[in-house]
């Protein structure tokens, strides 16, 4: 059966649509919001840092409960949590009485709640498609996913330019929406089981051993951890420079919108790239392509920057559906969740050091330095990937 056709597949990322898209309007809006009040781009990257490190913090345990509660009890308890927090960060903008330090613990709670809802929705996700299928859903997740990022960010700068809380409430709405979609969904997100009593450190050592044991998963999970500062890292030096050579909220989402117009055009070409080219020449591509932001080197043009980062957006998708609908086929439903977490904390650790490194970096060095870090450190990851031999025959799940 198509995915079109499946039910809860369309109801599951109806629910995501609505709720990524709150996330992009204030992707944007957090470090606009920074800037306006604090003027600092250190700041900014702070509260970057803030949002994506719950992502590290929290994957264990919230792949352990995802393992052993309803998963479908804590997506609606991580949405509401984002639901209150969001909303209460909105309020203190249109009461005037905001300080810095509740942006940053906003920013950190939103974080934590996607944390806990990550493994729990890969649970979900495997129950409500067949393994074969896997691929081209998580290339459906990844379009999805642009889509939003290519509508969210300049309205969320439109937003902002209308009045600095319009983002922050739409962004409540959003969660609000993706409770509705889940509590409409009929199937059961984990297969029978019996409650494991173990220890949380037992449980969580066997996702642990089962990712390890595995070169391809294991290599991954390091290569494209590491890669995976890269994007937040340079976005927000694209959002600090397109504001710095004076460009209005609006258009500053609009730059990061063209960066999610590609990956969406990616999405659309990725069946026909898993078709035409071995699987690891489709790994490699996103790591070659990172590297073209150097571009901003010979040119030093926010304009320059984002066209260097236009390749990578196109290869994302079809990276991605290799790399994570691999990894969700091969992994047995009632670890699921905790081999989730245990990627995310090793894919997801370094992460949030992109936007606290990008916006030190701002700070203390040049536009060009800045950029140049990023793009040594591209090239570093795009060789060890090449010369891996854990990426020499992927195990790629049959294609429909």
């Amino acid at each position: 059966m198509p995915l079109r056709r499946n039910r809860d597949f369309v109801l599951l990322q109806a629910g995501q649509l609505l709720s990524s898209a709150g996330t992009q309007l204030t992707s944007v809006a957090y470090p606009l919001l920074v800037l306006a009040t604090t003027g600092s781009a250190a700041k900014a990257g702070a509260v970057g840092f803030a949002r994506l490190l719950p992502a590290a913090l929290l994957a264990l345990p919230a792949g352990a409960a995802a393992d052993r509660w309803n998963r479908l009890r804590l997506m609606i308890a991580a949405d509401l949590v984002r639901v209150a927090v969001v909303g209460a960060l909105g309020a203190a903008i249109l009461l005037d009485s905001l300080a810095y330090s509740a942006i940053l613990v906003a920013a950190f709670v939103e974080g934590a709640g996607a944390a806990v809802f990550g493994p729990a929705f890969t649970g979900a996700l495997r129950s409500v498609v067949p393994s074969r299928q896997l691929p081209a859903a998580v290339a459906t997740q990844t379009g999805r996913q642009a889509f939003v990022s290519l509508v969210g960010p300049p309205l969320g700068g439109v937003l902002f330019g209308v009045a600095r809380a319009l983002p922050f409430l739409a962004d409540a709405i959003s969660y609000a929406s993706s409770t509705l979609s889940l509590l409409l969904l009929r199937t059961p997100f984990q297969e029978a089981r019996e409650r494991d009593r173990s220890p949380l450190a037992t449980r969580v050592t066997e996702g642990f051993r089962f990712l390890w044991r595995l070169p391809f998963l294991r290599t991954c999970a390091l290569l494209f951890g590491l890669a995976n500062f890269l994007g937040p890292g340079l976005l927000l030096a694209l959002v600090v420079i397109g504001t710095e050579e004076g460009l209005s909220g609006g258009a500053v989402g609009a730059l990061v919108a063209v960066f999610a117009a590609c990956i969406l055009l990616g999405s659309f070409l990725s069946p026909l790239v898993r078709r035409r080219l071995p699987p690891r020449a489709v790994l490699l591509l996103e790591l070659w392509t990172w590297p073209c932001c150097a571009v901003f080197l010979v040119w030093p043009s926010v304009w320059a920057l984002l066209a260097g980062m236009l390749p990578t957006a196109i290869a994302i998708p079809s990276t991605d559906s290799v790399v994570h609908g691999s990894r969700i086929a091969l992994t047995p439903d009632r670890l699921v969740g905790r081999v989730e977490a245990v990627w995310s904390t090793v894919a997801l650790a370094i992460a949030p050091l992109g936007p606290l490194l990008a916006g030190a970096l701002l700070g203390a060095t040049s536009e060009r330095a800045t950029v140049a870090a990023f793009a040594v450190a591209a090239l570093v990851l795009a060789v060890w990937g090449t010369f891996s031999p854990s990426l020499r025959d992927p195990p790629v799940p049959r294609q429909d």
